[in-house]
C-alpha cells in the first residue's frame, strides 16, 4: 500500500478544499490522470495521478480541508513515484492529543427557574448578558438571548475565495503601513461609450512611467524594493463567492482592443472557475473599479509584495467653472493607497498627477 499526498501548490499555500473526486475506489488509474479538484486560494485545480495502480481508499471527502501533506489516496499496489508530489508510506498512527485541562471562568448566578428557562430554551448561560441585582441573570435576560439566536443565522465557516480573501487582508494588516492620496479627474472630454476599464489601464501605465517605484515588490524582513518593468496589472473582480484578482499581463504593451480581449477572457473564465492558479498570481499594481457600485474615496488594501493599488470611485456630474461661466462635468475620484514603506508621498503624487493627465485626454 502506499499513500498519495496533497502535493506542495506553491506561493506558500498551507491547505486546499476539496471539491470533487474524479475517481473512486475500486477504479484503476494512469499517471497523470486527473483524481480530485481542490480550491485553493482562488482557482480550483486538478490535482493528478502520480502513477499508474487501483484506488484502494479515498482519504478525503468533497468539503473536507486538506492540509499539504496530508492523505488523499491510498493505492492498493505501486511503488513510491516522485513526480512533483508526495507519496509516502502510512506509518503508525499519531498519538491521542493530551487533555489539557481548561480553567473554568466564575459561576454563573441565576435563580433555579432561570436556569431551567434557559435549558428549556437551549442558550447557555455563560453566554448571556446579566441585568439582575448583584449580577445575576434574569429570565428577560435569558428569552433575549433566545431571540437573539432565533433571529440569528447560522455560523458559517468562511471557505474557499472569503478564506483566502480573509488571510490576504490579515497579511496585508500585519505587514503593510499604508498611506492614501485622493483627486478628482475630469472626464468630461471622454467620448460617451468610452471603455472606462480600458481608460484607468492606460493611466495606471502612465503613472508608472512617472513614478516607477509604485509598479514593485517590497520584501519588509529584508527591507529590499524590487522595481519591476513589465506591469502586470491586478483586477479586483466582485463576485457572490469572494474577491477574486485576476491578472492582465504586460498592460504597457498592449493595445485597447487586446486588453479588452483579455478582460473578456477573464470574466468567461472566473464564471466557470477555470481561471488558471497561475494568472491569480503576480500582480506588479492593482485597480479597484469600486464606482461601479457605489462610492467616491476609499482607503484600499494593499496585498504584498505589492504596494501600491488605485481606486476608482463613482463617475457623477459636478458643477465646474468653465470659461468663465458654470458647466456641468463628469468627475471620477481616485484614491491611490500606497506602501509607505517603499513609497514616498512624492512619489505617489507623481504617480497621481500622470493618471489624471492621461484620463483627462480627450483619447
Amino acid at each position: 500500500m502506499s499513500i498519495f499526498v496533497l502535493p506542495d501548490l506553491g506561493e506558500g499555500l498551507q491547505e486546499a478544499e476539496l471539491v470533487t473526486w474524479h475517481v473512486g475506489e475500486g477504479d484503476h488509474v494512469v499517471a497523470d490522470q486527473p483524481l480530485v479538484s481542490v480550491e485553493t486560494e482562488k482557482a480550483v485545480v486538478e490535482v493528478p495521478s502520480p502513477q499508474d495502480g487501483k484506488i484502494a481508499r479515498l482519504c478525503a471527502q468533497p468539503g473536507d480541508r486538506v492540509k499539504v501533506g496530508g492523505a488523499l489516496v491510498e493505492f492498493e499496489e505501486g511503488p513510491r513515484v516522485d513526480s512533483g508530489a508526495i507519496v509516502g508510506e502510512l506509518t503508525a498512527a499519531a498519538p491521542a492529543p493530551t487533555t489539557v485541562p481548561v480553567p473554568q471562568g466564575p459561576a454563573v448566578r441565576a435563580a433555579p427557574a432561570v436556569r431551567a428557562l434557559a435549558q428549556r430554551l437551549g442558550v447557555d448561560l455563560a453566554t448571556v448578558a446579566a441585568s439582575g441585582p448583584g449580577g445575576a441573570v434574569t429570565s428577560a435576560d435569558v428569552e433575549r438571548a433566545a431571540r437573539a439566536q432565533t433571529e440569528a443565522e447560522p455560523v458559517e465557516p468562511l471557505a474557499g475565495v472569503r478564506r483566502a480573501m480573509a488571510v490576504n487582508m490579515a497579511r496585508s494588516h500585519a505587514e503593510i503601513v499604508p498611506a492614501t492620496v485622493s483627486d478628482e479627474a475630469d472626464i468630461e472630454a471622454w467620448p460617451r461609450r468610452t471603455d472606462i476599464t480600458i481608460r484607468l489601464a492606460r493611466a495606471i501605465v502612465a503613472g508608472c512611467a512617472a513614478s516607477p517605484g509604485l509598479n514593485a515588490w517590497y520584501d519588509g524582513r529584508a527591507m529590499e524594493r524590487r522595481l519591476l518593468k513589465q506591469i502586470d496589472l491586478g483586477l479586483a473582480v466582485d463576485t457572490e463567492d469572494g474577491l477574486f484578482v485576476p491578472v492582465l499581463r504586460n498592460i504597457a504593451a498592449r493595445d485597447a482592443a487586446d486588453l479588452r480581449r483579455g478582460i473578456e477572457a477573464m470574466k468567461k473564465d472566473l464564471r466557470a472557475r477555470t481561471v488558471p492558479l497561475a494568472e491569480l498570481r503576480g500582480q506588479t499594481i492593482t485597480l479597484s473599479n469600486f464606482g461601479m457600485f457605489a462610492g467616491r474615496f476609499a482607503a484600499l488594501v494593499i496585498v504584498p509584495p505589492q504596494v501600491a493599488i488605485l481606486g476608482a470611485g463613482r463617475i457623477t456630474e459636478r458643477a465646474v467653472v468653465e470659461d468663465g461661466k458654470l458647466a456641468a462635468h463628469r468627475i471620477l475620484p481616485l484614491s491611490l493607497t500606497f506602501d509607505h514603506r517603499a513609497v514616498t508621498g512624492g512619489e505617489a503624487a507623481r504617480f497621481l498627477q500622470a493618471a489624471i493627465e492621461e484620463l483627462e485626454r480627450a483619447e
